[in-house]
């Protein structure tokens, strides 16, 4: 059962029941915790009224806690689901955003409890452990009645490197089987266009990539609006990057590669100061030294950003760079796994994607907040004309050879 915060609660209660979360209050400016006597002081202050005060979303911070607290859980839940094997069952593997990975495996758990028939061997494991295992499992495949039969996760070089999943590919095993014919709005207009037009590839959402700005580092130099504005030679040295998200630092990479050229990486590796976890960079003003002016991050993280400080959110006037969130389905399982892809493309579903995680949702029904903003695509053409695993380790030698 999933551990809640009650934001009535005062600091000194929850850090007493949950210690583990020290390290995420010093992280918003509450210090010393581990001090009896200053944990003393947030006695009689509720958590809702210590975030306010500081001006942090409540909401936000709150989902953060609880994510920390109930990881051990749903590890252990997997874990157990992962020595019960169901022989014959369908399954379903891939990576999950973290700060929507807890109400989601809990929705998922609702709709097989609901569906006792349906038998289903699952592996989804938070989006921060990496691909490299679900690359391993797709080596050792090779061949695709031993590929699992669905298959959710951001990021290109996985679904599209000729070595992994883009042969699969080329074999006709996949096929669009969510019956969504037009695209949230958001991502189905003039300037933008998600949809595979082959009929291959299915998403379920997207991961957008904004700016902060610390105008206390920026000088005299001009407030950064584009991604062409930070390629710029005054921000050389100037900027933070996730490098370890590897599904959106690559896709940043790609993006830039289409719009800018090979000199275009050049210029972003040049601009690296520091590879930052997104709950490092929204505190990234604290630091010492090394304090990036420019922080590119995923929109949810730019919530935890205190209203009157000096860091500032800007979404890209010429679009949020996206990591779509890929949803791919075997077309000879389409019958069987009908019902997981309905739950998939579900509003219960679409909607904790979009509202919680702030990971905007292609499903037309939703509104997302977000909607109106541009963002930003390589497209479909590019992607088919390319070898999109190759072009990312090419980019990647670059981007590294240059931030030196």
């Amino acid at each position: 059962m999933k551990k809640e915060i009650n934001i009535k609660n005062t600091v000194k209660e929850i850090i007493t029941k949950f210690p583990e979360l020290i390290d995420i209050f010093s992280s918003k400016g509450f210090s010393g915790l581990d001090n009896p006597s200053n944990l003393n002081l947030l006695g009689k202050i509720s958590l809702e009224m210590a975030l306010n005060m500081k001006k942090i979303n409540v909401n936000s911070f709150k989902e953060i806690l609880e994510e920390k607290i109930n990881e051990n859980l749903y590890n252990v839940d997997l874990a157990l689901i992962e020595q019960k094997k169901i022989e014959g069952a369908l399954t379903l593997t891939g990576l999950l955003p973290c700060p929507v990975r807890i109400p989601l495996l809990e929705e998922f758990k609702k709709f097989l409890d609901k569906n006792p028939k349906l038998q289903v061997n699952y592996e989804l494991k938070a989006a921060s452990s990496g691909l490299d295992w679900l690359k391993n499992d797709v080596i050792k495949a090779n061949h695709p009645d031993k590929l699992a039969d669905m298959f959710i996760s951001a990021g290109f070089d996985l679904f599209f490197d000729q070595e992994l999943m883009g042969k699969f590919k080329k074999e006709g095993i996949f096929k669009d089987l969510s019956g969504i014919e037009n695209y949230n709005t958001d991502f189905n207009n003039e300037r933008i266009n998600l949809k595979d037009s082959s009929g291959d590839y299915s998403m379920i959402a997207v991961v957008p990539a904004i700016f902060l700005v610390n105008k206390d580092e920026l000088g005299d130099r001009a407030f950064p609006k584009t991604w062409k504005d930070i390629l710029k030679p005054e921000f050389k040295k100037s900027v933070s990057l996730p490098i370890a998200d590897f599904d959106l630092f690559n896709s940043i990479l790609v993006h830039i590669y289409k719009e800018y050229g090979m000199e275009g990486v050049k210029s972003l590796g040049g601009a690296l100061l520091e590879n930052l976890h997104p709950s490092q960079m929204v505190k990234s003003d604290k630091k010492k030294i090394n304090r990036p002016t420019i922080t590119i991050m995923p929109y949810f993280f730019s919530k935890m950003i205190k209203a009157d400080g000096p860091m500032v959110v800007q979404w890209p006037e010429d679009g949020a760079i996206i990591s779509p969130i890929f949803m791919l389905t075997k077309q000879n399982k389409e019958k069987e796994l009908k019902p997981l892809i309905d739950f998939m493309t579900s509003n219960e579903v679409e909607e904790i994607l979009s509202h919680q995680g702030l990971f905007p949702s292609i499903l037309p029904t939703v509104l997302n907040p977000t909607t109106g903003k541009p963002f930003m695509w390589v497209g479909w053409e590019f992607i088919y004309n390319n070898n999109i695993g190759k072009l990312i380790k090419e980019c990647e030698k670059v981007f590294f050879e240059n931030s030196k």
